[in-house]
């Protein structure tokens, strides 16, 4: 029961934390001259990524690489869950046929190549390691840079969520900070009381990896998403999910290096390919209804997402 609790503390502990460094991020954008891609697809993307790298890497020090991969994997399945939910809650609104919604449309593709990368690399036997990292984890790097890259060319959204209050610059990065450590800490009971459920109950850890801490770790996304849909601010919602994701794969390479026995995609459980295979189908579904030309019917509308969570419902019950 201590075990559950702890879990149930620490995760709290992960969303209050990653909420505060939402807003803290957003204050430093707005406070600085740095560029809307570098403080979205860096700043903002690594605070709200930042309990995924903390209790993966923690998972790689006890040994549990079912967690450590699991968790990012589901995190991913997770942010588009959200998005597809309250799409379909605001499926009136059809924000995803809106115009700029196809400005999402090279986020999806390189997430599309990152994800196929990884799962790929999990169904090779033998990977290529440089210095006991899979060679998959520098493709990962450099497509993720690509991407920036290429955000960074684009005209930067002038629509941003404003923060409830504004502190002076000294402060926003000290509770940045602070924030962040008690996400480092958080995090790290999050794995540890993880994997130590996954030996008492018997529960599959690709499970408790994928689901559980993934959707723990992936609440703040929630909240921002909830927030930009009531502000009618459709493009943050649509890319704070897809950025965080990229993000998130680009932190497998981080988890490798920390991995020593080898090239860490090799030493998962089968389970997370099929959870890599549903990241790839939610993908795709996104991708379709991105490009739609015609506005269709409510019923037409609204069935990928409907079928986004359902399939994310079966393959979680499949896992576990």
């Amino acid at each position: 029961m201590m075990v559950w609790i702890s879990f149930l503390i620490a995760a709290i502990l992960v969303v209050y934390a990653a909420i505060k460094l939402n807003v803290y991020g957003d204050q430093i954008s707005q406070q600085t001259t740095m560029s809307g891609a570098m403080v979205g697809g860096l700043l903002i993307a690594g605070a709200t990524s930042l309990p995924e790298l903390t209790t993966s890497v923690t998972a790689v020090y006890v040994d549990n690489v079912d967690i450590a991969v699991g968790n990012m994997l589901g995190s991913n399945v997770f942010n588009l869950l959200i998005l597809a939910g309250v799409d379909l809650y605001y499926r009136k609104r059809q924000a995803f046929n809106l115009q700029d919604s196809r400005q999402h449309i090279p986020s999806i593709l390189f997430g599309i190549a990152l994800t196929t990368t990884v799962i790929i690399a999990m169904l090779i036997d033998d990977s290529l390691t440089i210095f006991n990292i899979g060679i998959e984890m520098f493709i990962l790097v450099l497509l993720y840079i690509i991407s920036v890259k290429l955000f960074e060319s684009e005209e930067p959204d002038e629509e941003i969520l404003q923060s409830d209050e504004r502190l002076p610059l000294n402060k926003v990065i000290r509770f940045f900070v602070l924030s962040a450590f008690t996400v480092l800490v958080a995090g790290s009971v999050l794995s540890i009381t993880g994997d130590i459920i996954a030996e008492q109950t018997g529960i599959n850890s690709s499970f408790v990896g994928s689901v559980l801490i993934a959707a723990s770790t992936s609440l703040p996304e929630l909240v921002a998403v909830i927030a930009a849909y009531k502000l009618a601010n459709y493009a943050i919602a649509t890319g704070s999910i897809l950025g965080s994701n990229l993000f998130n794969l680009l932190l497998l390479a981080f988890t490798d290096a920390f991995y020593q026995k080898g090239a860490i995609l090799q030493g998962v459980s089968f389970s997370l390919v099929t959870m890599g295979l549903l990241s790839l189908v939610m993908m795709l579904m996104m991708l379709y209804v991105l490009m739609r030309e015609n506005k269709p019917s409510m019923i037409r509308y609204a069935w990928p997402s409907i079928v986004i969570v359902i399939l994310y419902f079966i393959v979680s019950y499949l896992t576990f």
